[in-house]
């Protein structure tokens, strides 16, 4: 059985919205610095950061990137709104991206506000 806050230490929800935010900002400060590896992995952290905040306010599985992903679907489906679901793709780009380092110039300036949006359609969920 999976533990509900397995790898995110004793974070409560509104520390997972702090850090989502912060991680974003940080994001946009490393790509316009040039690093692009750096940028990548913490547009991904912005990103999970908020879908562990919902999925911890509704007592859902976080603990993976499964979990991740499968919370995402479900907020997707349950708002019928493709977006979250694109929105999580593309974070999972930047992840990979971080590891392999494949993403072009403008892939990385498509993707990037779909994770802004992303991020800030899940923290709004939250209100």
């Amino acid at each position: 059985m999976e533990h509900h806050n397995l790898g995110a230490g004793l974070m409560i929800v509104q520390e997972h919205i702090h850090t989502a935010q912060d991680f974003l900002a940080a994001a946009d400060r490393e790509l316009a610095a040039g690093d692009v590896l750096q940028g990548s992995e913490k547009l991904w952290c912005a990103a999970s950061h908020a879908i562990m905040a919902v999925a911890q306010q509704r007592d859902w599985p976080f603990g993976s990137h499964r979990a991740l992903k499968l919370a995402a679907d479900r907020l997707a489906e349950e708002y019928d709104d493709p977006a979250l679901r694109s929105g999580f793709l593309a974070a999972q780009q930047f992840h990979a991206n971080f590891y392999h380092d494949f993403m072009e110039h403008d892939d990385l300036e498509r993707a990037r506000p779909v994770v802004h949006d992303f991020v800030a359609r899940v923290l709004d969920l939250m209100a």
